[in-house]
């Protein structure tokens, strides 16, 4: 019988998604679509690869095994799968047609609902993911400026203005990797040592994992507005979570330009350039940024009913108030048992747990909890992403497994045997790595003799 939501005596039987893996070998590079939903990812012998369906914060493999979901699409669940209000206006629009051959009233709607919402929004542009909307925002903002170089904090996609940092950049011309250069999150200082007369943006995730320092922000803010300097807030985790309209109005803080998707549609594929009219509106001639599904109407019908939704619900504060209870109940399990080598960070609706490498190898200890999680019926990588259809007996529930698992964790991080605990191949290595932190960029005439 399939393992459901509950303390299992037993791994599940995964012979259906083992079956599938194999099949994709030699056929899809990597087995995968996206990254975080590869095999990689999760401990090997011991989880399911492949999903089947889902329904609120609960997800079935294809073997049928039940499980309580912290993954939610990697983040772009923010209500709930198969979520009513947000399939009954994607299937009325069915009926209606998909794409056409001009405009649809839709384009105009969710654009006046992301004005409302999102501060600094003065013009929309709508396309498909994320990596296209952050890569039209350096576009722009190079437009804008005149000017070349980009500096950046967090991951921004696949595109080659920004993996060219990454240890993933082959392809990328040397050219092209001359452009681009990190910053230290929370470090004002190593922005203001790498921004000079050519940097045309600054780029991050307002938040991640750590929140920001006071000051950091608005000192960003003004250190690009003194510098004439476009600062661009990839809000594609923050957005429509943090607060409806995003980390602006949950910090204080505005960009000249911000980019979403993820939460935005509830799983429908969106994704968002807005920010101010003196920049946006170079998408009328000089910069190209036209795509043929950008205003492809069911994703625009799902993210009108999604915002609706968010709005009607307050489901923000609800995020809060219910990642707060899992954020600090397992820190006090943590606390209790003495394990300061754990803890739960980041944001409510977006937690992480971390684990120090004073205990050995996080990627082991994180293995070690993900697949008792697994035999617990909860599907975790690392992550807290909660959905409006997460419910306070979910978060008890989950509460009460890290309350065995812990324990269990302590006691073979005190007998050295947690590589040996492991029933499968450890996850391997997040991707977020980059090969030239913190680089400060070289100078113009450097890039033009280079």
């Amino acid at each position: 019988m399939p393992n459901g939501v509950c303390p299992n005596e037993t791994d599940p039987i995964i012979a259906t998604s083992d079956r599938l893996y194999q099949r994709s070998l030699g056929l899809i590079p990597g087995s995968t679509q996206t990254l975080a939903k590869g095999p990689g990812h999760y401990i090997r012998g011991v989880a399911p690869k492949y999903l089947q369906r889902g329904k609120g914060a609960r997800v079935w493999d294809v073997d049928g095994n039940e499980f309580l979901d912290y993954q939610m699409g990697i983040g772009p669940i923010s209500l709930g799968y198969a979520y009513d209000a947000v399939d009954c206006a994607i299937v009325a629009q069915l009926k209606d047609g998909i794409t056409f051959s001009m405009m649809h009233p839709l384009e105009v709607e969710v654009a006046e609902l992301i004005r409302r919402h999102v501060p600094n929004a003065e013009m929309v542009r709508f396309s498909k993911t994320g990596a296209e909307v952050t890569s039209a925002a350096i576009r722009l903002a190079r437009a804008y400026t005149g000017r070349r170089k980009i500096l950046c904090c967090g991951y921004h996609g696949w595109h080659d203005w920004y993996i060219g940092v990454t240890d993933r950049n082959r392809g990328i011309p040397d050219e092209v990797k001359n452009l681009t250069f990190t910053f230290n999150y929370n470090d004002l200082a190593s922005v203001h040592t790498s921004l000079d007369e050519d940097t045309a943006a600054v780029i991050l995730e307002p938040m991640v994992v750590e929140h920001p320092a006071p000051g950091f922000l608005e000192g960003l803010q003004d250190l690009c507005s003194d510098n004439g300097t476009v600062l661009i807030f990839d809000e594609m985790w923050t957005g429509f979570r943090l607060a409806l309209g995003g980390a602006q109005e949950y910090f204080g803080v505005t960009a000249d330009l911000m980019c979403f998707s993820k939460a935005v549609a509830n799983g429908m594929p969106i994704s968002i350039l807005a920010g101010r009219s003196a920049i946006m509106e170079l998408c009328k001639q000089d910069v190209f940024f036209f795509t043929t599904f950008g205003g492809e109407a069911l994703s625009l019908a799902a993210a009108k009913a999604t915002i609706i939704e968010l709005e009607a619900n307050d489901v923000p504060n609800y995020l809060d108030n219910l990642g707060t209870m899992l954020m600090d109940g397992y820190n006090k399990h943590a606390r209790a048992l003495g394990m300061s080598y754990t803890k739960c960070v980041g944001m409510p609706c977006r937690s992480m747990v971390q684990f120090m490498p004073e205990a050995g190898d996080p990627l082991e200890l994180k293995s070690f909890v993900q697949q008792e999680l697994i035999r617990h019926g909860i599907l975790w990588s690392g992550f807290h992403n909660l959905s409006y259809s997460h419910t306070s007996e979910d978060v008890t529930y989950t509460l009460n497994a890290y309350a065995r698992i812990l324990p269990m964790l302590q006691k073979a991080v005190e007998s050295g045997t947690v590589r040996a605990k492991l029933r499968g191949e450890p996850v391997e290595p997040v991707f977020r790595r980059t090969s030239h932190f913190n680089l400060k960029p070289v100078t113009a005439v450097e890039v033009k003799n280079s």
